[in-house]
Parts: C-alpha cells; sequence; structure tokens
C-alpha cells in the first residue's frame, strides 16, 4: 500500500508539473509575454539537484553565479517542485518587499506550516499579520531593551560561559544560549530541566523542517510531528497556569505577559485569543529567536578566528569596556553602545549570511497574486519568486570585496545604511524582521564576556555546509582556556 501511495504521488507530482508549466507557456503566447531567462530543468525534479549539490559544499555561490552570469540578475528555475524566479536585483527585491500582501504572499513548505501551526507569525496575513508583528516589535524595540531584556542577556550569557572548560562545542552552546535567551524572553523561564526537555523535543521539530511532509515515508516528519505535540502541550499548560495566575494578580514582564494584555487586539473575534493561537505563535517565535542566532554567534567566532587582526581590534575594544567597569562584570545600555567595531562584525556577518540556511531558502518564496510584470519580464500568476537579499550582498557591485570577511568595511562615514534597498539583512516591508535589534544585542554581549573571559584555538579542522541548514559539519569543536590563566602562561614564556 505505501508502494501504490508513493508512486500516485510522484504520478500526480510530474503530472501537477507539466499542466502548471504547459498552462503558463500557452497563456504567456497568448498574451505575448515572456519569462525571465533560464531553464525549467528535468520534470518535477527541476534543478534541484544541482542546487542541493551547491549548497553541501562550503562554497554554494556557483549555483547562483553560474545563472546570474548566463541569464542576468532575475532568472527562471525549478526548485524543490516549483517553477520558480530567482531575482538577485536589488530593485525587484524592494518591489517584491513592498508588495507582500497585494501582489505576492509568502509561501512556505507543507513541512514547515504544518509543524509550525496555522496562527504562527510566519503564516498570518492581513490585518492579524499587521498588528501582531506590531506587537512583537513593540517588545524588543531599544527602550525594552536598555530597560528590561539587557540584564537578562548579560546574566544568562555569563550562566552558560561559567560552564566552560577544556573542550567545547561552540555551537551547542550558542544554541543553549539563545534557546534560554528565548525562553526567558517569552514565559520568564530560566534554564532548568524543563527548558531543557523543551529543546530536546523543539530539536526534533526542526529537522522536520527539512522532510517530505509525509509521515508514512519520513521518519524525520513523523517524528517531528510527535515531538511537536509535545512541545505543544507543554507550551499549553505553561499558558493556561498563567492565566490562573493573572486572576489572582500575578503579573510577569514578558511577551506571554504582552499577548494576554493584547486580547482582542488583533481583530480575533470572541474578545480574545485562544489558548492554540497563543501556542502556535510562542512556538514560531521560539524557532525564530534562537536558530539563526546561534548560527550567527557561532560564524563570528569562526571568522573572528581566521582573522587574528580583527579578532585582535575586536579584544582591545572590550578590553577597554572591562577596564572601564573596573569589578562590574554586567553590561549596561551605554556599554554595548560604545561598542562601534563589534557593530562592523555585526552588520558584516548579517550582510554574508543573511538567507545562507536552506530554512529561509525554501522560506523566502512568495507566490505571485496576479500575472506580473517587472524589469521587462513577466512572472505568472501562482509561480514562486525568490527574493535573495544573500546574491545582492555579495555582488560586488554593490559591495567591494564582497566575500571577504572584512568589518572595517563598515567604519566609513557611510556604514551598512546608507543603501537601504542593497543592505537588507532583516528582510523588508511588512515581513521585516521583528527582532533584530535583539539579535545584535546577543550577539555583542556574548562577543563580549567570551573575548574577555576566554582564550581558544579550533580543537580540529571543520568545515562550513549549507544543506539542509547552515552549520559547522563537526559543530565546531574548541579548546578553551581563561583569560587570567592563559596570560600567566603567556608571561612565563616570555621569562
Amino acid at each position: 500500500m505505501d508502494a501504490i501511495n508513493l508512486f500516485l504521488y510522484l504520478f500526480l507530482s510530474v503530472f501537477t508539473f507539466y499542466l502548471v508549466r504547459g498552462m503558463a507557456v500557452a497563456h504567456l503566447r497568448r498574451r505575448k509575454t515572456r519569462l525571465p531567462p533560464g531553464t525549467l530543468g528535468l520534470p518535477f525534479i527541476g534543478e534541484t539537484l544541482q542546487l542541493i549539490s551547491a549548497y553541501k559544499t562550503e562554497n554554494p555561490e556557483p549555483f547562483i553565479d553560474d545563472r546570474v552570469s548566463k541569464y542576468g540578475n532575475i532568472f527562471t528555475t525549478h526548485v524543490f517542485g516549483e517553477p520558480t524566479v530567482f531575482s538577485a536585483d536589488p530593485e525587484t527585491n524592494r518591489f517584491i518587499l513592498q508588495n507582500e500582501g497585494r501582489l505576492f504572499e509568502s509561501s512556505y513548505p507543507g513541512s514547515i506550516q504544518n509543524l509550525l501551526g496555522r496562527y504562527s507569525l510566519l503564516l498570518m496575513r492581513g490585518t492579524l499579520h499587521k498588528r501582531m508583528h506590531s506587537l512583537t516589535m513593540s517588545f524588543a524595540n531599544s527602550s525594552i531593551l536598555k530597560d528590561h531584556l539587557l540584564a537578562d542577556i548579560d546574566r544568562l550569557v555569563r550562566l552558560n560561559l561559567d560552564s566552560w572548560t577544556g573542550r567545547v562545542f561552540l555551537m551547542d552552546e550558542a544554541k543553549k544560549i539563545t534557546f534560554n535567551l528565548t525562553v526567558k524572553q517569552l514565559m520568564s523561564f530560566d534554564p532548568c530541566e524543563w527548558t531543557e526537555n523543551l529543546m530536546k523535543e523543539y530539536m526534533l521539530v526542526i529537522e522536520g523542517f527539512f522532510s517530505i511532509p509525509l509521515p508514512k515515508f519520513s521518519s524525520t516528519y513523523r517524528k517531528a510531528i510527535q515531538a511537536r505535540t509535545k512541545v505543544a502541550e507543554a507550551l499549553g499548560l505553561v499558558v493556561r497556569d498563567r492565566r490562573k495566575e493573572r486572576e489572582g494578580g500575578d503579573r510577569k514582564n514578558d511577551m506571554l505577559e504582552a499577548l494576554f494584555e493584547g486580547d482582542g487586539a488583533a481583530g480575533v473575534e470572541g474578545g480574545g485569543f485562544s489558548d492554540e493561537e497563543i501556542v502556535d505563535f510562542i512556538l514560531a517565535l521560539l524557532v525564530a529567536g534562537y536558530e539563526t542566532t546561534s548560527t550567527i554567534m557561532t560564524l563570528a567566532v569562526k571568522f573572528l578566528t581566521e582573522t587574528p587582526h580583527a579578532l585582535s581590534q575586536l579584544k582591545e575594544e572590550h578590553e577597554e569596556i572591562r577596564l572601564r567597569k573596573g569589578e562590574v562584570e554586567s553590561l549596561q545600555w551605554e556599554d554595548y553602545k560604545s561598542m562601534p567595531f563589534t557593530q562592523c562584525v555585526s552588520a558584516l556577518l548579517q550582510q554574508t549570511q543573511a538567507q545562507l540556511t536552506h530554512y529561509n531558502l525554501l522560506c523566502s518564496h512568495v507566490i505571485s497574486l496576479s500575472m506580473i510584470s517587472s524589469s521587462g519580464y513577466t512572472i505568472p500568476k501562482g509561480w514562486k519568486v525568490f527574493a535573495s537579499f544573500r546574491a545582492v550582498h555579495l555582488d560586488h557591485e554593490h559591495f567591494k570585496d564582497a566575500r571577504t570577511f572584512d568589518p572595517w568595511r563598515w567604519q566609513s562615514s557611510a556604514g551598512p545604511t546608507s543603501s537601504p534597498n542593497v543592505f537588507t539583512p532583516f528582510g523588508g516591508g511588512p515581513r521585516r524582521c521583528p527582532g533584530y535589534e535583539l539579535a545584535r544585542v546577543e550577539l555583542s554581549v556574548f562577543l563580549h564576556h567570551l573575548v574577555t573571559r576566554f582564550s581558544w584555538v579550533p580543537a580540529e579542522a571543520d568545515k562550513l555546509i549549507f544543506f539542509p541548514t547552515t552549520r559547522m559539519q563537526k559543530r565546531y569543536p574548541i579548546n578553551v582556556e581563561h583569560r587570567s590563566l592563559f596570560e600567566r602562561r603567556e608571561e612565563e614564556k616570555g621569562l
């Protein structure tokens, strides 16, 4: 029976491919319009295998570079079962972002839709999305960061680093840090056995994002669905308990409280959010809050380690802050604002890593809601459009030595905001990342305590890969020493 179901699935997929392509081409011919140049490749598979092959290497850029060189900055391809128009053009990307919800709508694979839930911020549309996006941004603005969140970020980063000794898998520790920070900000939980168990289930959920959404054929997806049920049950219990606490007058200063206070503000009929709506919303924010930031933390250490001059200047900046503070270890807002070179490092990582992961590659598609004419080409209704910010960021026409780790690039008076249509690491329009400032603060605090407390060297050679997620193949193991011990040994060597 399973074999028959698989055969029918493949048959319908191939049939749909030919049907969609035939209808689109016929319609375009009737209207005397033209698609962007490119190729749709093999039936159903398209160019998916070429893309996956490129992203399994340390240098995935040729997949994009070769097609841009051959066809231009806007080209047609076929990936992950969908005919797709790919844009590496900043003006076209800006047009797409500004018209999301009108001419385009965001699109996500079925596996991600099922695992996040229909009330996640990623899947919301229209007025509900606008108001919930605004609520999320209001909880992560500079004022909230300064007066409330920074203290927790600083404390939890130091708490994690307190356990570091000997050999450390940096990617694992970065994920622990960002997951615990996100749970704290959303629901006021400090690290404990409950958060550890939640993270284990959550990792299974995320692994399912990149699987075929058929439980019979994919054990990864089946395990992800089961883990999603456990996560939803755990979060649902928290929501119910907090509702009872509020009835007794107990209030907390976190995102969950903001959702309770915002009941009905998003126009939901019935006078408030249901538990299911809140659980989906919180579950999706956990993904957004920790997966990307932990990757950026890991890559920051990797690239700084490989660029000693940059690491030395970063250390000097943070040593000045540490000496100025004396015995006071916790960072204040004015300390964060006095990290200009750290912000250059942060901007560079945002530039080079935007839309690097397979998750973003899949999720940055939008569906054309109507026949669109752009840059002289026509995008058929129902086709997918991939606006690649990364391709723009790595274009030498826009940034000198765009593929070199060069944080000094942003020390000019112009800075990264001089070309807002070109430098878009957090997207734009109604889908702009609401936690962009929060991510910068977390990275800056992490780097401060790392470089002022530790010296390190890579424990073994490692490799950066990009499929199915951006990660270090061996989780980037490093050998760490506390700075005080390391400095004494260096002094003894000097004697």
